[in-house]
């Protein structure tokens, strides 16, 4: 079977991510992709590089002036962290993966209810207790045939009880009823174990670096 293209992975990958995160389009680069992000704090923007060269990012670091800009770099940590200073920060690595969407009929474990809704473009997946407290919950953003999810997290006093692959499996359903029939996404280190058992396969490392304010490496 044919390895995907990294590149058409990553184009899936942001265009489904603008729209769970409601950012501006994604802009061609030669390099890549440009995407406003605009959030108040952590992202005003970000460049991603599915398949950076250090010329690229070394003349990324010297253009780009805005704090908390990011890079996306579709390599590992230790291969882009030597081609950028001090200023900027290597932040958690991630993990590009995707998965062939089914129909699934995933069922809440006693004593939970899981509640699904699209508005926008975004699906959502709220899982409560039998009380209405707030047990996990995820979104995933639909682009055509794409679906994405983003933003999956489980309360700590309900981990290890199968809602994150409730949420994730609630999330596939729901978007392949809606016409979706490929998922991607970036995964944590944390989260790519989960994704691994539920059939997602793991494609590229992804290295994500964030420009910090003047000042954050100053010493007293």
């Amino acid at each position: 079977m044919r390895e995907p293209d990294i590149r058409e992975l990553v184009r899936m990958w942001i265009s489904g991510w603008a729209v769970s995160r409601g950012s501006a389009e994604p802009v061609d680069q030669p390099w890549g992709w440009s995407i406003d992000v605009g959030a108040p704090v952590g992202e005003v923007g970000r460049h991603v590089l599915p398949e950076p060269t250090e010329a690229e990012v070394r003349k990324l670091g010297e253009t780009v002036t805005a704090p908390t800009t990011w890079l996306k770099l579709f390599a590992e940590d230790a291969t882009v962290r030597p081609w950028l200073d001090e200023r900027w920060r290597l932040d958690a690595p991630g993990f590009l993966m995707s998965v062939p969407l089914v129909p699934e009929r995933p069922e809440a474990p006693a004593g939970y209810t899981v509640t699904t809704w699209e508005r926008g473009g975004i699906l959502r997946a709220l899982v409560r207790t039998g009380d209405g407290h707030l047990a996990a919950r995820g979104q995933a953003g639909l682009a055509g045939p794409v679906a994405v999810p983003d933003q999956i997290t489980t309360a700590p006093e309900h981990r290890r009880r199968g809602l994150g692959a409730l949420v994730m499996q609630t999330l596939q359903s729901a978007a392949h009823e809606r016409g979706a029939r490929t998922g991607v996404l970036v995964g944590t280190p944390e989260g790519q174990a989960l994704y691994t058992a539920l059939g997602w396969a793991t494609h590229a490392p992804m290295a994500s670096l964030v420009l910090d304010a003047p000042g954050v490496y100053d010493t007293e």
